[in-house]
C-alpha cells in the first residue's frame, strides 16, 4: 500500500551542533523517530531544557486546563518580530486577552456566511487560472495555492482581489520574505538577553518593512473610509470598529498592522500549505479524488453557504490532510513555574513543545497513523482521536481564531478545483514535506492538471 510521503527521522543521538545543522535544513527531519511513540521526551542543550509532550492529558493540561501557566515561548517570536511586531500570535497575558476580545467577534457565527461569497469569488478565479495550466504537463501547485489563499485573505479582509496593485505587491513581498527563512534566527535557539542584537538577515528586515508599509497603506485608507461612513462591511472594518468590551479601546493603525500581518501569515500561509497537500493526496489516491469530484457536482458554478453541508467526503479529506500535514507542525510554550510531568521535574523556564505533527501520527493513538484514510473519522478510533489527539489549529483559549474560517475555506476551494479539474501525480517528482514556517514540499508539489469532461 502506498503511504503518503513522510520525512526520514534522524539517528538517535546527535551533538548540539549537528542538531542545529539539521534544524536549519528541516525542523521535522531533525527530530528522532522515537517521538512517534513517546508520551514525552526530554531534550537538554547547553542553554535550555525542552520537553516534547504527546500524551493527550499533558497536552490538555498545557493548552486547556492551565494555559496561563504555560505562555507562548519568546523563542517563537524571535525570527518573526520584524514582520509581526506585537501581534496576537506572539503576545501573552493581558495584552493577548485584550487583542482576542477585539478580534474574535469578527470570526463568530454569521460572519462566515457574510464572507462566503468572497471565498467563492477567489475560488472561481483559481479555477480560471488553473484551466490555463490544464495541459497534462507537470506544474508546481504550491504557487497556485498560495495565490488563491492570498486572494481569499484580501477579498475577505479588505474587499479587494489579489489583482489589486497593493495586494499584489504584498503577495510578492511575502514570497520574498518566506525565502529568507525568518524563523531560523539565533535568538530562537539561544537564550539571548533582550539587549543582544538578533541579527536578522538584511533581506528579512527589508521584506518585512515593505510588507508592513503596504499594509499600513491599506489600513490607513480603511480608517479614512470608516470615518467617512463608506467602508465595506468586511473583516477589516469589523475588527477596526470593535471596541474592547472591558476598556472601550480600539486598535490604532500600528496595532492593526500587526494583526493584519499575522492574518496574512497564518491565514494565507497555512491555507496554501493545506490546500496543496490536499490536492497532492487526491492525486496519489485517485479513488478519493473521484469521490470528491462526484460530491462537488452538487455545488454548481456559484456555491452558496448552505451547500457546505453537502460536502462530508470533501470535509473528511481536508481533515485528514490536516492530520497528516498540519501546516504548523510544532508549538512552543514555556513553563512559568516548576512542574512535574510523568514523574520528571520540569524546571521553570523549560520549553514545552507540543507537536501536532507527531501527535497526529502517534503509533499509540491512531490506527494506521501514516496512512491516508479520510474514512477513519467515521470509526470509533477516529472519532476518539478527533477529541483527544487532533490539534491542527491548537486548542484551548489560544485556539486559532480563524479555525472555523479555515474549515469552510479549505473544503470549498478543494471541491471547486476538483469539480473542474483533474490532478494526477508526477511519479518522477515525488513531494517530500519539510517544515520552516509551515509544512511545504522540499522541491515543490508537482501535479499534472487536466480538465474534466463535465465542466
Amino acid at each position: 500500500m502506498t503511504l503518503p510521503p513522510k520525512p526520514p527521522a534522524r539517528e538517535g543521538h546527535v551533538s548540539f551542533r549537528r542538531y542545529l545543522r539539521l534544524f536549519r535544513q528541516d525542523i521535522l527531519s531533525a527530530q528522532p523517530a522515537r517521538l512517534y511513540r513517546a508520551w514525552m521526551a526530554e531534550f537538554r542543550t547547553p542553554f535550555f531544557r525542552s520537553f516534547l509532550c504527546n500524551q493527550p492529558e499533558l497536552v490538555d493540561l498545557v493548552l486547556k486546563e492551565r494555559p496561563d501557566d504555560f505562555p507562548k515561548s519568546d523563542r517563537v517570536r524571535e525570527g518573526l518580530t520584524p514582520l509581526l511586531g506585537n501581534s496576537v500570535f506572539v503576545t501573552n497575558g493581558e495584552t493577548w486577552k485584550r487583542q482576542r476580545r477585539i478580534i474574535d467577534p469578527a470570526f463568530e457565527g454569521g460572519r462566515l456566511r457574510d464572507v462566503f461569497p468572497a471565498m467563492v469569488a477567489a475560488g472561481q478565479g483559481a479555477v480560471t487560472r488553473l484551466m490555463a495550466l490544464a495541459d497534462g504537463q507537470p506544474h508546481d501547485i504550491e504557487p497556485e495555492t498560495s495565490h488563491v489563499a492570498a486572494d481569499v485573505i484580501f477579498r475577505t479582509l479588505f474587499s479587494i482581489p489579489i489583482e489589486h496593485e497593493v495586494a499584489s505587491r504584498v503577495f510578492e513581498a511575502f514570497r520574498e520574505h518566506q525565502r529568507t527563512q525568518p524563523v531560523l534566527n539565533l535568538g530562537a535557539l539561544l537564550p539571548l538577553p533582550h539587549w543582544v542584537p538578533r541579527f536578522h538577515r538584511a533581506e528579512t528586515k527589508r521584506t518585512a518593512r515593505e510588507i508592513r508599509s503596504l499594509i499600513t497603506t491599506l489600513t490607513a485608507d480603511r480608517m479614512a473610509e470608516i470615518e467617512s461612513g463608506c467602508a465595506p462591511d468586511d473583516l477589516a472594518s469589523k475588527i477596526m470598529t470593535t471596541a474592547d468590551p472591558q476598556t472601550g479601546e480600539r486598535f490604532d493603525t500600528e496595532e492593526m498592522v500587526d494583526q493584519v500581518a499575522i492574518f496574512f501569515l497564518a491565514g494565507h500561509e497555512t491555507s496554501a500549505s493545506a490546500l496543496a497537500w490536499a490536492l497532492y493526496l487526491l492525486a496519489l489516491y485517485p479513488e478519493w479524488q473521484d469521490r470528491v469530484a462526484a460530491e462537488a457536482t452538487a455545488l454548481g458554478d456559484a456555491p452558496e453557504f448552505g451547500d457546505m453541508a453537502k460536502l462530508p467526503v470533501t470535509r473528511d479529506v481536508f481533515r485528514e490532510t490536516l492530520r497528516l500535514y498540519p501546516p504548523v507542525p510544532m508549538m512552543v510554550r514555556e513553563a512559568a513555574c516548576p512542574e512535574r510531568f510523568r514523574d520528571r521535574d520540569v524546571p521553570r523556564g523549560s520549553q514545552i513543545v507540543l507537536s501536532p505533527w507527531h501527535q497526529h501520527r502517534h503509533e499509540r493513538l491512531w490506527d494506521n497513523p501514516d496512512g491516508f484514510d479520510p474514512a477513519r473519522f467515521q470509526t470509533e478510533n477516529g472519532r476518539a482521536c478527533l477529541r483527544t489527539a487532533y490539534m491542527p489549529f491548537s486548542a484551548g483559549q489560544r485556539v486559532c481564531t480563524g479555525a472555523g474560517f479555515a474549515m469552510i475555506e479549505g473544503p470549498l476551494l478543494l471541491a471547486m478545483l476538483v469539480r473542474a479539474l483533474r490532478f494526477d501525480a508526477v511519479t518522477e517528482r515525488p513531494a517530500m514535506p519539510v517544515a520552516h514556517l509551515t509544512v511545504r514540499g522540499k522541491d515543490g508539489i508537482w501535479l499534472k492538471i487536466s480538465g474534466r469532461n463535465h465542466c
